[in-house]
């Protein structure tokens, strides 16, 4: 009997302060700037993975309180469960995972990440209460969504 390829589920968290600035990692293995985030655990819900992620990256307590996207990477086979949710404790700090935590303006953001994870961030600045839907191959979205941007990278 023949192993047929599985599906990795992650969750992530766009996590907005008052200032309208979001919680960014700077990756150690790959470097790269991205939201926190990682794979899903067996026994935790979808919450539970999110308020996890968050504090083993950044060293912030988080509280999801909605789904902004869900996005697949087609090259690796990850599903990545993005929710927004509000900092309630804890200051950004490097991780073991983490060389950097920073608040980015949606400027920077756009600017400086890949397409593929700059865009989970722009979703979740969207006014739209509907989540986002896309595939990526990791860098570059391979469904981008026909409604055009503000000045701000908004829908």
């Amino acid at each position: 009997m023949s192993s047929a390829p599985r599906h990795s589920v992650s969750v992530a968290a766009a996590v907005i302060n008052n200032d309208g600035h979001a919680l960014v990692i700077r990756r150690r293995d790959t470097d790269a700037w991205q939201l926190p985030g990682g794979i899903l655990e067996l026994g935790e819900t979808l919450h539970e993975g999110v308020r996890r992620e968050v504090l083993e990256e950044t060293g912030v307590v988080v509280e999801p309180t909605r789904l902004t996207g869900v996005y697949k990477n087609m090259r690796l086979g990850v599903v990545a469960l993005v929710f927004h949710a509000h900092p309630i404790a804890g200051s950004p700090q490097p991780t073991d995972e983490a060389a950097a935590v920073e608040w980015w303006p949606i400027e920077r953001i756009t600017a400086t990440m890949n397409e593929a994870f700059a865009i989970r961030l722009s979703d979740a600045f969207r006014d739209e209460q509907a989540p986002a839907v896309r595939a990526h191959d990791g860098t570059h979205l391979l469904d981008p969504d026909p409604r055009p941007a503000d000045e701000h990278g908004r829908t």
